[in-house]
């Protein structure tokens, strides 16, 4: 698995590039004597392992993709491909479904369908959905649907999970004001919409702070502000982009109902034009209870109880395997990549490197959940 790792980490692709990824995992796949199905959802692939007569059906998912982010390690299996790295461990996922995959197929003891799901462009939200709306579930029928992730800064093996919400919804927005170009000299000859525009970024902070109920979590960030002026001129457009996140679709909608009041207001007053464009990116990641409480139970017969945190917190990043979850019952989880080193840098960190040492941890977890939720 090793050797796997870093020959995929070598060779990052980006979404919807993953031919060369897809191409390797596919071979491994076949090598081990599992079904291999192609070109679902552009790059991605599905393996298939039957055993007995059940007809209960497993699925395990991992992402493939990697960053574009030009990587700043120096060891021998760096990034081959310039501004391009692994930057969140899809290497790792990959691997360790792939280890498990070829453990199951020469050793496996259970009584259904195993369906490995490798899936592309996670990062920009888009994969998971092209593998289902090309017939992911109703191709390879599952029960149940399982995802997990390494997380830096959470000691290296110890397992976290929690039923309800786990990762959070990606909306993404984009406001567009309109004013009347000038000399910086003579403001009052145009309308300013870069003042508007200032208006709004601070309004938009009191989304989460004055309109919604204290208990509810979400985030709003402005990421962006861009103009088509220059030193001395006062622009005629200003663009303000960024994103908002939160936990459930009732917000979701709350939070961009708000927005665009307090953009048509703020820019009525000044006498601006506006457009506001809000689009979900992803949906949020809600784990159901039961396979919840499958994988801290299986978590803790393989790394022990106490290594696993059965309710951790919920984070606000977002995974679109949340979009899986719409459609089957499942759960995502966290798997520790460790404290130290680049190990420990934050995920999309160009010195962070998925940790070797838990590829084992993480294949033996996936060979016991098939086993246990598909026991002989």
């Amino acid at each position: 698995m090793k050797a796997w790792r870093e020959n995929l980490h070598r060779h990052p692709e980006l979404g919807f590039t993953e031919t060369r990824t897809a191409g390797f995992v596919a071979n491994e796949l076949r090598a081990a004597g599992i079904e291999v199905h192609e070109g679902i959802g552009g790059t991605g692939l599905v393996g298939v392992l039957r055993r007995g007569t059940g007809n209960r059906g497993i699925g395990i998912r991992a992402d493939m993709d990697a960053l574009p982010i030009t990587e700043q390690n120096d060891f021998d299996h760096r990034s081959g491909e310039p501004g391009v790295m692994h930057a969140c461990g899809h290497d790792g996922h990959t691997t360790m479904l792939l280890g498990a995959a070829a453990h199951l197929a020469a050793h496996g003891n259970f009584d259904g369908t195993a369906v490995f799901i490798f899936q592309p462009d996670e990062e920009n939200g888009r994969g998971a959905r092209a593998m289902i709306d090309d017939g992911l579930f109703d191709r390879f029928p599952v029960d149940a649907v399982y995802g997990l992730h390494n997380l830096p800064g959470l000691e290296d093996g110890r397992v976290a999970v929690r039923s309800g919400p786990v990762m959070a919804c990606e909306d993404t927005f984009q406001i567009s004001i309109s004013g009347k170009g000038t000399h910086a000299a003579m403001p009052h000859k145009g309308i300013d919409p870069i003042v508007a525009g200032a208006q709004v970024i601070m309004a938009l902070q009191t989304i989460v702070s004055r309109q919604m109920n204290p208990l509810d979590d979400a985030v709003v960030s402005v990421t962006d502000f861009r103009t088509n002026g220059v030193r001395n001129v006062i622009p005629g457009e200003v663009t303000i982009t960024g994103d908002a996140r939160s936990f459930t679709p009732e917000v979701s909608a709350m939070i961009e109902t708000t927005m665009k009041r307090i953009v048509s207001g703020l820019c009525e007053a000044s006498g601006t034009m506006s457009t506001v464009e809000y689009d979900r990116e992803f949906t949020a990641t809600i784990n159901s209870a039961r396979e919840a409480d499958v994988v801290a139970r299986v978590a803790a017969d393989v790394a022990g109880a106490g290594s696993v945190d059965p309710d951790c917190a919920p984070l606000m990043a977002s995974d679109d395997f949340g979009a899986m979850l719409e459609h089957r019952p499942g759960a995502y989880f966290f798997l520790g990549n460790g404290t130290d080193g680049a190990h420990g840098h934050a995920l999309h960190n160009p010195a962070y490197d998925f940790n070797d040492g838990i590829l084992v941890r993480g294949a033996e977890l996936w060979v016991r959940l098939v086993e246990t939720q598909l026991a002989a």
